[in-house]
């Protein structure tokens, strides 16, 4: 029998599931800036969820989100840690801090026995990345990563595709897409300053890209890479008209690429941007022995893609390609994103995306920043956990 993913066994019980709100799953949520609005609104509608706590280490902020979401009941705390250590019966938190906070604030939670549902980047290092995990193992609880992608079935398609074996043996893929002009500023300088973001494009949108290549063909692990990053366009203050501040707080990267050795024979020709002279990097690709699949360009891949898959063959002589037809557009894969989280919780269910694969994912961006910063390859190597 075939092995069933925490992801395919959730889609399944979706079918069939009539929730049951006879018992509620007490959740938080730690950091209540532009994120958590979607994590609020998610968690709103689900008849089997109280939201019980909010914090923010920011003096009132958490207050005017549970006023802003009609979350007055919930219990204020000015830091993780607070929440922590007086929510004795809070069964899982959604972590929605900024990159630096990922590690720490997910570590405090699985040591307390809470279970985690951690935005995307996972974290900004793998040394980060490996500590959360080491907290996951000891404390037996949930961690799932936020990619809302995993649930689109255009998305799995991708997947389905690869796992046919109708292109044969994957040796290339090629991410593209990226964003023209998309610096991430409208609330503020967190994404863009080194102590906040820690990482730029390439946790911000890249991990995206990633994630939708890498689970297509299996997460094989990177063995080495060359990464090269910039920051031309975040660090010139014509770029913000109305805030030329903004160049001098920038930190991070807002393009970067590379080239990467990964197992099973595949390399990746990875590239991701948040400015550019260019309206794409454009498509993403997958090349294997018998067919080649295109991917059309978005500037994020952080959901659905509005344009058809494309397959190339060859039969005879005669070169073809054909349209994989699109499945409706789905608006509610961040509800089905944290619906996923509260069933496993409730169901003692895995964790649809798991640290065990996006440790890989973050294995690449980490590598990357660190070949870019030494100005040559460099090799990767996972630690056992």
């Amino acid at each position: 029998m075939a092995e069933v993913s925490g992801l395919d066994a959730y889609m399944i019980n979706q079918e069939k599931e009539v929730i049951d709100a006879s018992k509620k799953v007490k959740m938080g949520i730690i950091g209540t800036g532009w994120i958590a609005e979607c994590h609020a609104d998610s968690l709103k509608k689900m008849p089997d969820v109280e939201v019980v706590a909010l914090a923010d280490l920011v003096p009132g902020k958490a207050e005017a989100f549970a006023k802003t979401w009609g979350l007055e009941d919930a219990r204020i705390y000015n830091s993780d840690e607070e929440l922590i250590a007086n929510e004795k019966d809070i069964d899982g938190v959604c972590i929605c801090t900024y990159n630096t906070q990922h590690a720490p604030c997910a570590i405090h939670a699985l040591n307390a026995g809470i279970h985690v549902l951690l935005e995307k980047p996972f974290t900004v290092t793998l040394e980060e990345a490996i500590e959360v995990m080491k907290a996951e193992k000891k404390s037996g609880k949930i961690l799932t990563i936020g990619f809302q992608p995993r649930m689109s079935e255009n998305m799995k398609m991708i997947k389905t595709i690869v796992d046919s074996g109708e292109l044969g043996k994957v040796y290339y893929i090629q991410a593209g897409g990226g964003r023209r002009r998309g610096i991430p500023t409208p609330f503020g300088t967190t994404f863009i300053e080194k102590e906040t973001g820690g990482i730029g494009a390439l946790g911000d949108i890249g991990c995206y890209s990633l994630d939708m290549l890498l689970n297509a063909v299996g997460y094989p692990k990177p063995l080495t890479v060359t990464g090269y990053k910039s920051s031309y366009f975040g660090t010139d203050p014509k770029y913000y008209p109305d805030h030329p501040e903004y160049a001098e707080k920038f930190g991070v990267d807002d393009f970067a690429a590379g080239f990467v050795r990964l197992e099973n024979d595949i390399v990746l020709d990875f590239r991701i941007s948040w400015a550019m002279h260019m309206d794409t990097c454009g498509d993403a690709l997958i090349l294997g022995t018998k067919g080649g699949l295109r991917i059309p360009s978005t500037d994020c891949w952080n959901g659905e893609f509005d344009k058809p898959l494309t397959i190339y063959k060859t039969l005879g002589d005669q070169t073809i390609e054909y349209k994989v037809p699109l499945k409706p557009a789905d608006n509610q894969l961040f509800y089905k994103k944290i619906r996923s989280f509260v069933d496993a919780i409730k169901n003692g269910g895995e964790a649809t995306v798991p640290s065990s694969q996006i440790v890989i994912n973050q294995a690449i961006l980490d590598g990357l920043v660190k070949s870019a910063e030494l100005g040559k390859e460099i090799e990767i190597e996972i630690p056992e956990i």
